[in-house]
């Protein structure tokens, strides 16, 4: 049986151009892990790890029931205390917002047929084999971002806020207010890929 590749099955999701674009994203679901803090931390790597250990546990579980897919990219959701931090923009964020309160919420796309009975046996396998704390806080998240706005970003992470500016200056022409977190997809692996050859969709939901 050939292996779901959803990368391939929705391309529109995991594709972008080199200038802003409207979207519409439909509602999908992730195996999720939330946190805060600085994301070239420990912390955040462990997280990474536990995501990606249950993600190929629940994928070998659906293969050996002819259901198998491909584990894909990472994604994340970033944000901040909006009241904490008020006026400043999307763009501005990177830089005035120490690293230490961001929040976040890693994501990995999986099929529509997996389900939460299958997820939190896949955890309870891969927390046999790792004995990793973080993978009994994994949960399958549910979301329908919408009408979005996106665009590929070109380099290293330091450089978004050029990426993000672009998209700000498109959002206030087209009328478009903020929806939704920040969303990253992370084409690229960024534990093997010089910083300057990353590809990254960076997607904001409108309204």
């Amino acid at each position: 049986m050939e292996k779901l590749d959803l990368s391939k099955r929705y391309k529109t999701y995991f594709t972008a151009q080199k200038s802003p674009q409207i979207v519409e994203i439909a509602p999908a679901q992730f195996l999720s892990l939330s946190g805060k803090g600085d994301p070239s931390g420990q912390a955040f790597l462990e997280k990474i790890q536990a995501l990606y250990a249950t993600a190929y546990t629940l994928k070998f579980r659906y293969k050996s029931a002819n259901k198998d897919f491909v584990v894909s990219k990472l994604e994340a959701l970033w944000w901040f205390d909006e009241s904490k931090f008020a006026g400043i923009t999307m763009d501005e964020a990177p830089q005035k917002i120490d690293r230490s309160e961001w929040e976040y919420r890693l994501l990995i796309r999986v099929p529509d047929y997996v389900n939460d009975q299958e997820v939190s046996r896949a955890k309870d396998a891969a927390f046999g084999k790792k004995k990793w704390p973080l993978i009994k806080e994994l949960e399958l998240f549910q979301m329908a971002e919408g009408k979005s706005v996106q665009m590929l970003h070109l380099g290293p992470f330091d450089k978004e806020p050029e990426t993000l500016a672009i998209m700000a200056k498109f959002m206030i022409e087209k009328g478009f207010s903020k929806n939704g977190h920040h969303h990253e997809i992370y084409l690229s692996d960024f534990n093997k890929t010089a910083p300057e050859k990353l590809r990254t969709i960076l997607r904001e939901p409108v309204h």
